[in-house]
């Protein structure tokens, strides 16, 4: 049974264009797949593809497109971690955390024991500007896995973190994805980190968005992103698909993530 259905017609913007005239950007056209229960789908495409948009319309946060996001448990928990941390900088790490909490909590000390559990026990009680950018990331993580979603939506949650912070991050999303099994959509630039991760990975194509491959990922876990397996499959899709996947998985300027 899946846990999402998503259609998506049509999703326009308007924007400003020369002397004032506003004009029409098509974002998305005829984009359609489905999700099933628990699965950890992975989404690649070109850079200003849509694939930010098409992550806002599934979370509720973009109503304005033509087509319909339908879900097997309309009330599903929603979890989202952006492209940048947006912690509350006024605000400890236990109480950017304790935000997406319902009071009263499920259980006492929930977000204490999820950030101790990230290696963030030492800092529960400082501020966002005293971590670096690899803890940042974990705090938003944490924030988005405390409430035990049912559905996880990660837009480049990694992006500009050096490689071994990247890869420690990873690990903690897979450990919490097998433990606790949300169904969660990761959008990626990056396909070697897509197809490390994913069991699944959907390829979009320059905007107006579409799907136009669905790769199933039958490699066995653990994998690395630059271990042979992923290499090899990767090798293996660029040598079949040239065209589509030209312009992936080029690097990023690494931030502080000590």
């Amino acid at each position: 049974m899946n846990a999402l259905d998503i259609a998506i017609r049509r999703k326009l913007y308007r924007r400003d264009g020369p002397a004032g005239a506003e004009r029409e950007v098509l974002a998305i056209e005829d984009l359609a797949f489905g999700v099933a229960a628990g699965e950890l789908l992975c989404i690649v495409g070109p850079s200003g593809c849509g694939k930010t948009t098409l992550l806002s319309i599934v979370a509720g946060l973009d109503r304005d497109y033509e087509g319909t996001v339908e879900r097997s448990r309309p009330q599903a928990r929603i979890g989202v971690v952006f492209q940048t941390p947006r912690l509350m900088p006024w605000l400890t790490v236990r109480e950017n955390v304790r935000l997406a909490l319902d009071p009263p909590p499920k259980r006492a000390g929930q977000a204490e024991s999820l950030l101790t559990e990230m290696q963030l026990g030492a800092h529960l009680d400082g501020y966002p500007n005293h971590l670096s950018g690899g803890q940042q990331r974990r705090v938003a993580l944490a924030r988005a896995f405390v409430g035990d979603p049912d559905l996880l939506l990660l837009d480049e949650p990694f992006q500009s973190l050096d490689a071994p912070t990247a890869q420690q991050l990873r690990d903690a999303l897979l450990a919490l994805w097998s433990r606790r099994r949300p169904t969660v959509l990761f959008v990626t630039h990056d396909l070697r980190e897509a197809l490390s991760l994913g069991e699944r990975v959907l390829f979009l194509s320059a905007g107006p968005a579409r799907v136009v491959l669905d790769v199933p990922i039958e490699l066995a876990r653990p994998r690395l992103p630059d271990g042979p397996a992923v290499e090899g499959l990767r090798k293996r899709l660029l040598d079949l698909h040239p065209d589509l996947l030209r312009g992936l998985d080029k690097p990023k300027q690494a931030e502080d993530a000590a």
